[in-house]
């Protein structure tokens, strides 16, 4: 019989697993269970390559996934009938026959990331597993212009993670954007990929040059360092969402890019945007 290539859209919170790559131990990390869902629905071993790993706690709205099956199904049977077999916090949105050169991995062209602050003197009591609370003042205009030294391409091995294993810590960074509605802050990142805690780090940098513990040229410094150590601390997970992956035009696909409910905000026209 001959193999079919799916893509499929997963969206899942974080707050329970240790990330999306399978662990050792069982149950504790999303692929495995949604491996074992399509697996279900195929009545063969499905094993599936993602878009862009997320760490511990992190969420995803739009995680883009493939997949390789002999079974003969239409796209609502692995959509629904995998749904059956997921627990609640992970839900398959869609699922679509590709081209066999299609990868969900290496034919991405970039990744979107959203890191949702809520900025208030009290903690949220709602959405707080999606949200970083940050009760002290920021200075938005002073992030905005730290944030624009962060586009182009450039070697961020001081904003990665000292266990990344990436062998190349240059990235092209397309877009920082910072956005506020209410008492959402929203950082709006967008690279051809991400290194290892990457986002996590820029969004603690900036958040250090919004409380005015740095000034927004210390985060140039820090670039030109090349040292982990000169950077902010990395910023709790439960902000960071994976929000879109594209691919090249042409490229069918369903809805790639899906922002999370606690960032909906940023398609106001009331919302401001920094720089304005």
């Amino acid at each position: 019989m001959s193999t079919q290539r799916w893509a499929a859209l997963v969206e899942y919170q974080g707050t329970h697993y240790y990330g999306w790559q399978t662990q050792e131990i069982e149950g504790k990390s999303v692929q495995p269970w949604v491996e074992a869902a399509l697996s279900y629905v195929a009545n063969e071993d499905i094993a599936v390559t993602c878009a862009g790993r997320t760490d511990t706690g992190v969420h995803a709205t739009a995680q883009v996934v493939h997949f390789d099956t002999t079974a003969q199904r239409d796209p609502r049977a692995f959509v629904m009938g995998g749904n059956t077999k997921l627990p609640e916090d992970i839900s398959l949105v869609w699922a679509h026959p590709v081209d066999s050169e299609f990868s969900a991995r290496f034919t991405a062209r970039w990744r979107r990331y959203h890191y949702v602050i809520h900025h208030a003197p009290t903690r949220p009591g709602i959405d707080h597993q999606h949200l970083t609370h940050v009760h002290r003042p920021l200075n938005l205009p002073a992030m905005a212009q730290a944030a624009r030294l962060l586009e182009g391409t450039q070697d961020f091995t001081a904003l990665r993670s000292k266990h990344c294993q990436a062998p190349n810590p240059v990235r092209e960074m397309h877009f920082v954007r910072i956005y506020q509605y209410r008492d959402r802050v929203v950082i709006d990142v967008q690279a051809n990929a991400f290194l290892h805690h990457m986002v996590r780090n820029i969004a603690g940098t900036l958040i250090a040059i919004g409380q005015g513990d740095r000034d927004s040229q210390w985060l140039a410094r820090v670039l030109d360092s090349r040292d982990r150590a000169q950077a902010g601390v990395t910023a709790p997970s439960n902000g960071l969402h994976l929000c879109g992956v594209g691919y090249e035009l042409g490229t069918d696909l369903p809805e790639t890019l899906r922002f999370p409910p606690v960032s909906l905000g940023i398609v106001r026209p009331e919302c401001r945007v920094f720089p304005a």
